[in-house]
């Protein structure tokens, strides 16, 4: 039996993920929450990593819809989000299918469900925060997932010869304003800008960075996946066009909606067992409609993004496994996939 020290360890484990998971912290600053109408006045900060030349990483994800839990009665709808392993130069297995289908108009709609969603990790402080119940952490110094309609406005300036110091210095540096504003029906940030005037950090924010110091942002990012990984990534990939539940035993281990416990051990976990070796980071479960974003790996995005393009757009649901021309689409593509397998 457990000691006492041990129960009351093991129950304070529990309290700090659960806090983690339900963003007990709030390092994150959800600008998207911010009211229509209003600004919100951001100072970002460089990266601790000082290899990085830019002072933000660029994070892509996958969309992999299941149509619930396999082997659970009542269960919903899951996405998994999994890495886009782009993301480290490597060739994705999904993407690699994913792009044929733009090659045909009937398939774009499809294409753009699984095509990676591109979002940005920058860091720094709110200098003017309209959010009223916004609770501000120990560490001000907070991080921000930035949509690529916002991230063109701020690299877009930065080829400005007008620009004279980059925008993250201490003494010299410059503001940057998000301003949140409605079109079509949809959050739009295209007026937000630059500060026009240049400002100093105060003594608060240079004593932050003193005692707290600055992130390293690609610890934000997803765990990159081994070669072994990428047979269970493709693996889930055609289980969700084929419109499967998600399978725990078969990618518990791997990629899981959040609550959902990894398998008890000597569970399978891939039609593959060369698909043991490595175990990422679980991938997190985008809420619909309303996301919300998690401060444990911060992998989910609260705004969908074009294919590559940087505008925003409607995400549009597609039945993947119905008696409608959906079922026959997703038959489809499962065909021309595994053809394609065969003449490999």
């Amino acid at each position: 039996m457990a000691s006492l020290a041990e129960i009351r360890a093991k129950l304070a484990q529990q309290d700090n993920r659960n806090n983690r998971e339900g963003g007990g912290d709030n390092t994150i600053y959800p600008h998207w929450n911010i009211p229509e109408g209003t600004s919100a006045r951001v100072r970002f900060l460089p990266d601790k990593d000082d290899k990085n030349t830019f002072f933000w990483v660029e994070r892509a994800m996958i969309n992999l819809p299941f149509a619930g839990v396999k082997g659970q009665a009542d269960s919903k709808p899951v996405t998994v989000q999994v890495p886009c392993v782009e993301m480290w130069g490597m060739a994705c297995p999904i993407l690699a299918e994913v792009r044929t289908w733009f090659k045909d108009p009937t398939l774009e709609e499809m294409g753009r469900k699984y095509w990676k969603k591109k979002s940005y990790l920058f860091q720094g402080f709110v200098r003017d925060n309209p959010l009223k119940d916004d609770k501000v952490p120990e560490n001000p110094i907070r991080r921000f997932i930035i949509s690529p309609q916002i991230f063109n406005l701020v690299k877009d300036a930065l080829t400005d010869l007008d620009l004279e110091n980059l925008p993250t210095e201490y003494e010299d540096g410059l503001d940057f304003i998000v301003t949140k504003t409605s079109k079509g029906g949809y959050a739009d940030y295209n007026t937000s800008k630059w500060a026009r005037k240049e400002s100093a950090l105060t003594t608060e924010e240079l004593e932050a960075i003193e005692k707290f110091g600055l992130y390293d942002l690609k610890d934000f990012l997803p765990k990159k996946p081994a070669e072994s990984d990428l047979k269970v990534l493709k693996e889930m990939f055609e289980a969700s066009v084929d419109g499967q539940a998600y399978d725990q035993e078969r990618w518990g281990n791997y990629y899981r909606p959040r609550g959902l416990a990894a398998p008890s051990s000597g569970s399978a976990q891939s039609s593959d067992d060369s698909a043991k070796a490595s175990k990422p980071s679980p991938a997190k479960v985008v809420s619909k409609p309303a996301p919300v974003v998690n401060e444990d790996i911060d992998d989910e995005i609260p705004f969908d993004t074009g294919v590559d393009s940087g505008t925003m757009v409607a995400s549009t649901p597609v039945e993947t496994k119905s008696e409608g021309t959906g079922g026959r689409r997703a038959e489809e593509i499962l065909a021309m996939i595994r053809n394609r397998q065969k003449k490999d």
